[in-house]
């Protein structure tokens, strides 16, 4: 019996137009990008507090659902090889039964001919989980769908620790708050540290964003993380993939190589 759900026979239409930039996700050790992130930006280019800000209670799971196919679309034409994974952003809170409300996205990537397994959604801590069940839910359907799951701005948001206790996610993105300053904060060092050698113990993979300095970057490899994302890298490009920054030293002896 097909699944159905109340979003998937309604909600208001999108009144405005977006498109996606894409930013690099490398992984230092293996000095090769492992990634890209969508990230929802407007036509011309607006950030995404623009285009957020016009998503409302009526329009929120058509929005959702615009973004993935979007993403997924653009990714089809763009991305080099079939072990590139793209990450995308999704609403917890947009989702009804996740079965059905992954139907789009599972069209979208057939359609160009892009691999599950290469897909990742990304949620966030900062919206606060109305239900905490339903989105241990939606992980384990996109897990039985092969889809990566990881959890955003990990360390800044309402729930942190607790939601690990809940479910746990293949990924972790530490918060850039967190990481800045780290290259001269000591106790930034042992509280990342503790953070991935916890992640380690439950199987889940901390990855490093909004990284800016070389400084910062190597003080977080000394704590094992080894996926890497931000503006030392490559600032976001739109509609189209950015080339990798190679004039920094991943470590104080490799040569990170795009």
């Amino acid at each position: 019996m097909r699944v159905k759900c109340q979003g998937c026979q309604g909600g208001a239409e999108l009144a405005f137009s977006f498109t996606m930039a894409f930013q690099p996700i490398v992984d230092v050790e293996r000095q090769r990008v492992w990634g890209y992130e969508a990230l929802v930006r407007g036509m011309d280019g607006q950030g995404a507090g623009w285009v957020l800000g016009q998503v409302n209670e009526a329009n929120r799971y058509k929005f959702d659902q615009a973004c993935r196919v979007r993403a997924i679309e653009l990714a089809g034409s763009l991305f080099p090889d079939a072990d590139t994974r793209l990450s995308i952003n999704f609403m917890p809170n947009a989702v009804y039964e996740p079965a059905a409300c992954i139907r789009a996205t599972l069209q979208a990537a057939q359609r160009v001919g892009f691999a599950q397994r290469q897909i990742m959604f990304e949620f966030t801590e900062n919206e606060r989980m109305i239900d905490v069940a339903h989105v241990q839910r939606i992980i384990e359907e996109y897990r039985k769908q092969g889809f990566l799951t990881a959890l955003d701005d990990f360390g800044a948001g309402y729930a942190g620790l607790n939601l690990l206790a809940s479910f746990q996610p293949d990924l972790i993105k530490l918060d850039m708050e967190l990481i800045r300053g780290i290259a001269s904060s000591p106790a930034r060092q042992t509280i990342i540290a503790c953070v991935t050698a916890m992640a380690r113990e439950l199987g889940i993979t901390v990855l490093a964003e909004g990284v800016e300095t070389v400084g910062e970057m190597i003080a977080l490899r000394a704590a094992g993380i080894q996926l890497f994302q931000g503006y030392l890298f490559a600032k976001p490009a739109l509609s189209s993939l950015p080339p990798v920054n190679a004039s920094f030293q991943c470590t104080s002896e490799r040569q990170f190589v795009a």
